[in-house]
């Protein structure tokens, strides 16, 4: 049997040779790791890894947060905590020279999950796209946070031959300084001196100071800098990646792992719940709380009193993960198709797979209702209504079920916009707003996970904004797509 010993944190230092490794929090990611891994650790990192970056596509994509504002970070960190990652919420608060094993082991981490991910997202230009942004937005972060000795030392580690002017030139240019930065107060602020065209994004929002060829930079927007050459890096170094491949499909675990990881989900599976929904309420809450893709299944049962294996499993699952009992669910079942059959083909062709969901049947393995990701990647033919309503219904009928449902022109056309787009998962976050008439921004990931959000709004235990009107327009909706940050089916 095995115990787990929670081990008390020691700020022992760290030895010579992980300085060596690790010196800094903040990495370019030049060399890659060559130490030994056990494959558990290798998809820990990864999956980790890649619930950092979705935190970050989060708060860009769905809370509409502006990179490295307060509520940008305090979203981010406090996210990162509530999900356990806690030493990436540290690299991320306050970079960095620490010397402590903690500090090197959230180092480490950092490093091997990063090349992890380059293997996982190199293999189409759309994940790499992704890829790309989310790193540079990591980046972009955690530069932001680092001040003085630790910023000198992150230039001088990779060889950055940058140096801040001196307080008697930043004096001779202060009044400039002060017409041409957008900050409040520079009194404080350090300025790097930098030929203009290392900076032609500042350039043209004409947010610098020029004088001589050269921009006066501050803090804040150096890594204006360091992001161009970082992504170009990061590109060069994901098609090197992508040559490589070969050399792992050997190891078929491995190969798996990766080919999997940008449609994994880790978060709650719903698989056990205290509540117990009757069913005589599921017409009432699917109209308040359900998906739209669990929504279109009840009402296509109501309509029709069948539904198709594809179906059923997902609808199934659905009703056991909010409460639904089994013994709810075989009579929910029956009673709707003894309408088109008789009670004896129910009982031998259907009741047996109500039973082996719940894990009575089979296996008896207690399953999971479905992911958003395996919803959107599941693969639905004719005749089915089952799947992802956002990616899998035509644009028509999409639209004109969304009419049926009352909502605005301009609702149904920033949904529909979304879908096209294939931001399947934003426009059902978009979806969720409108039924409450809130303005909620949530990152709906599993259909349980927005049952269980709209049954706390409507039991007053999550209170939400009011919905503002034409709260997504045309424009925003084409910046998201230009931004590129496209969820890769997720």
């Amino acid at each position: 049997m095995d115990f787990k010993v929670k081990r008390k944190s020691t700020k022992t230092p760290a030895t010579g040779n992980q300085f060596e490794l690790y010196p800094h929090d903040l990495q370019l990611y030049k060399i890659p790791p060559v130490e030994n891994i056990t494959l558990q650790e290798f998809e820990t990192l990864a999956l980790e890894r890649v619930n950092l970056l979705r935190t970050l596509s989060t708060a860009t994509t769905l809370r509409g947060l502006r990179l490295n504002s307060e509520e940008f970070v305090e979203f981010v960190l406090n996210d990162l905590r509530a999900q356990g990652l806690k030493y990436y919420a540290k690299l991320c608060e306050k970079s960095g020279c620490g010397s402590t094993k903690a500090d090197f082991e959230a180092r480490r981490k950092d490093h091997i999950a990063h090349f992890i991910l380059r293997l996982a997202y190199c293999r189409t230009e759309e994940l790499r796209r992704w890829f790309i942004a989310r790193e540079l937005e990591l980046f972009k972060m955690r530069f932001a946070v680092m001040r003085g000795e630790a910023v000198e030392v992150f230039f001088k580690l990779n060889n950055l031959c940058y140096t801040t002017i001196s307080e008697d030139e930043k004096n001779e240019v202060i009044q400039n300084l002060i017409e041409s930065t957008p900050y409040s107060k520079i009194d404080n602020m350090k300025f790097y001196k930098v030929k203009f065209f290392e900076v032609l994004d500042l350039v043209k929002a004409r947010k610098v100071f020029l004088n001589d060829g050269y921009a006066y930079i501050p803090h804040r927007d150096f890594i204006s800098v360091l992001a161009a050459q970082y992504r170009t890096h990061l590109k060069q170094n994901l098609a090197k990646a992508c040559h490589h491949l070969c050399e792992i499909e050997q190891d078929e675990r491995l190969v798996c792992l990766l080919k999997g990881l940008h449609q994994s989900y880790s978060g709650n599976d719903y698989s056990e719940t205290k509540a117990v929904i009757p069913i005589e309420s599921l017409d009432s809450i699917s109209t308040k709380s359900f998906p739209l893709c669990m929504r279109q299944l009840h009402e296509q049962l109501r309509i029709a009193h069948h539904l198709k294996h594809g179906g059923r499993l997902q609808y199934g699952l659905f009703l056991k993960g909010i409460g639904v009992t089994l013994e709810d669910s075989l009579r929910f079942w029956r009673e709707e198709f003894i309408k088109i059959m008789d009670l004896d083909k129910f009982e031998k062709q259907y009741a047996y797979n109500v039973r082996y969901n719940y894990g009575k049947e089979g296996s008896k393995r207690n399953y999971s209702p479905f992911s958003c990701l395996k919803i959107i990647n599941t693969n639905v033919g004719p005749g089915d209504c089952h799947g992802c309503p956002f990616r899998h219904c035509d644009t028509g009928v999409l639209k004109n079920k969304l009419i049926g449902y009352g909502f605005s022109h301009q609702v149904v056309s920033d949904i529909v916009e979304l879908s096209k787009k294939t931001h399947f998962q934003i426009a059902c976050s978009k979806y969720f707003d409108a039924i409450h008439n809130a303005d909620v921004g949530l990152g709906i990931n599993h259909p349980n996970q927005f049952f269980e959000e709209s049954q706390k709004i409507l039991k007053g235990e999550l209170k939400v904004q009011p919905k503002k009107e034409n709260l997504v327009k045309k424009d925003i909706v084409d910046s998201i797509d230009a931004m590129d940050f496209d969820e890769p089916l997720e």
